[in-house]
């Protein structure tokens, strides 16, 4: 699967980027240029009649109309990347296709989909997916942003009495909750369509439950990349957590 090899490959040039050291600042603004650099390159020539979405690279809006869109992070958790000893950072690759040629705008799903986690040696994909665990933790553990874990996920955590589990890249949360670490990732601070894409594709093709904090769909391929919130999860745990982020919303 493309998505899963070019992932993998530019999460290795990531790691001999890394081990070479220097600067931090200078690390993460090199890894940010040297992965999306080879995404761009690998893509234009596999697949060179795709669009795709990168968070380097210019928005072009022509992906709008296009009936397959690459939605790519070069480098998620680009802040872990320069900190030693950081595991938590990740490539995302994943395939935007539309739902027929004739389908409106952004009317489409994500068919395929690779989270590389290079300092873990993981690679998880749409391929070679995770099975859906259907244990859980007691109490149930939350995977949250070390920086910046928004208000909603601590009132969310404490209604429901589950712990708080701090982690980087949204990759590497999701890639929590698919081993049984955590039972849950939920992100309320916003961010973007190509902070989700990959790790949504991977997580709903093992069988997890993935949506916008209110339960609605997760849309991608749209004009604003802007994605406010998300949930995922195990299914079986989906109506507790959604419940309580209604109660946590409106006690706010």
């Amino acid at each position: 699967m493309l998505a899963r090899d070019l992932a993998e490959r530019a999460g290795q040039l990531l790691l001999d980027l890394r081990v070479r050291g220097g600067d931090p600042d200078v690390l993460r603004k090199a890894g940010d240029r040297l992965s999306h650099e080879f995404l761009a390159a690998e893509l234009a020539a596999c697949r060179p009649g795709d669009a795709v979405l990168s968070e380097e690279g210019v928005d072009d809006k022509a992906r709008l109309a296009a009936d397959r869109v690459w939605i790519v992070d070069p480098l998620d958790g680009t802040r872990e990347f320069g900190e030693e000893g950081r595991t938590d950072w990740a490539v995302h690759v994943a395939l935007w296709e539309r739902a027929a040629p004739d389908a409106p705008d952004g009317t489409g799903t994500l068919t395929a989909g690779a989270v590389a986690l290079p300092a873990q040696g993981q690679v998880l994909s749409t391929r070679t997916q995770e099975e859906l665990r259907p244990g859980g933790n007691t109490p149930l553990r939350l995977v949250a942003s070390r920086s910046r874990a928004a208000q909603l996920v601590r009132d969310v955590a404490e209604r429901i009495g589950a712990e708080l589990v701090p982690c980087g890249s949204a990759g590497a949360k999701v890639g929590t909750v698919l081993s049984g670490q955590t039972d849950a990732y939920l992100h309320a601070g916003g961010f973007y369509e190509w902070d989700t894409a990959a790790p949504v594709a991977v997580a709903t093709a093992a069988g997890y439950h993935a949506s916008r904090i209110d339960g609605s769909d997760l849309v991608y391929n749209r004009a604003n990349p802007l994605m406010p919130d998300i949930l995922v999860c195990r299914p079986a745990i989906a109506g507790l957590l959604l419940e309580a982020i209604r109660e946590a919303t409106h006690a706010i």
